[in-house]
């Protein structure tokens, strides 16, 4: 059996932001709740399992690998929203996506501060 990663567990102060903040972003189905979490499905059979947690919060980077045409459906709603993006990882160049690898991408934060990703080429494919 080949070694596929099923889910993770986010750790955040509020679960129905942080979900519903993800679900919107990136156009997904709504999240479903199990026991402690509100799990959201991405579309590689692998789920974002949001747990509230009343301790610090340390930051996390997840990365999502679009389609060059999702890629544009998610980037215009981080635009109308006015969701602070850059295009590297340290924050230092705002409000520009990055071409790396001949494809697009850029960074941007959840309510929490868990550093999102949005790419259209995996690192070192071009």
């Amino acid at each position: 059996m080949s070694v596929k990663l099923n889910h993770t567990i986010i750790s955040v102060s509020d679960r129905e932001a942080s979900a519903a903040f993800l679900v919107d972003v990136l156009g997904l189905a709504q999240p479903v709740p199990y026991g402690p979490f509100l799990v959201v499905d991405v579309d590689n059979e692998a789920s974002l399992d949001f747990m509230a947690t009343a301790g610090d919060i340390t930051s996390q980077h997840y990365a999502f690998l679009l389609s060059e045409d999702r890629f544009d459906e998610v980037f215009g709603r981080i635009q109308e929203r006015g969701i602070a993006y850059y295009a590297d990882p340290a924050g230092r160049r705002r409000g520009e996506i990055n071409t790396n690898d001949g494809g697009r991408g850029c960074y941007f934060a959840d309510p929490d501060g868990h550093w999102l990703e949005i790419i259209t080429r995996p690192y070192a494919s071009g």
